[in-house]
């Protein structure tokens, strides 16, 4: 199972980067168009389809990694049982909304489906929609696998607690 998890990780992180790049070069492959009189009708759309998709994989890599903004002022001083226990907490909150979000996104999926890009007709736009719900399953995912590793790893002294687990 963690070799799977492992690999859907490098698989979610070469997809977003592929998605971005891929953004980023028709966006700029667009505005050199439509300065020769030559415009793209569909960059944009495409585009935006891309980057949703690119910023929803980056967060479930960013949140694997632990390169997500961390206020950690407050808890600092706290004893490590107590900053396992609030990170716990924190984990906790994130989950229950990250599947609130995926359930909403599912119906705003589905409410969207008939909705197609202008640029690009026959594609709908529920196709950039489903980044929502399948990120935040994705992410999901990883911070039922970080609440594990804090379930079951032992209270450490306070240098090695205030990190946080990486799931891995």
């Amino acid at each position: 199972m963690k070799k799977l998890y492992h690999y859907l990780g490098t698989v979610e992180v070469f997809a977003a980067a592929f998605c971005f790049t891929l953004s980023c070069l028709l966006i700029f492959f667009a505005a050199i168009a439509r300065t020769l009189d030559h415009p793209i009708n569909w960059s944009q759309d495409l585009s935006l389809f891309l980057f949703a998709w690119s910023v929803f994989l980056s967060a479930d890599a960013a949140l694997r990694a632990d390169r997500l903004v961390i206020i950690d002022l407050a808890v600092l001083k706290l004893p490590p049982a107590s900053r396992k226990w609030i990170t716990i907490a924190n984990y906790l909150i994130i989950l229950v909304f990250l599947l609130v979000l995926c359930y909403f996104g599912v119906k705003l999926s589905i409410f969207s489906r008939r909705r197609v890009f202008q640029g690009i007709p026959g594609f709908s736009y529920s196709w950039v929609l489903l980044a929502i719900p399948v990120g935040s399953l994705l992410q999901a995912i990883t911070v039922v696998v970080k609440l594990k590793t804090l379930f079951t790893q032992p209270i450490l002294g306070s240098g090695a607690a205030s990190k946080s687990p990486s799931g891995s």
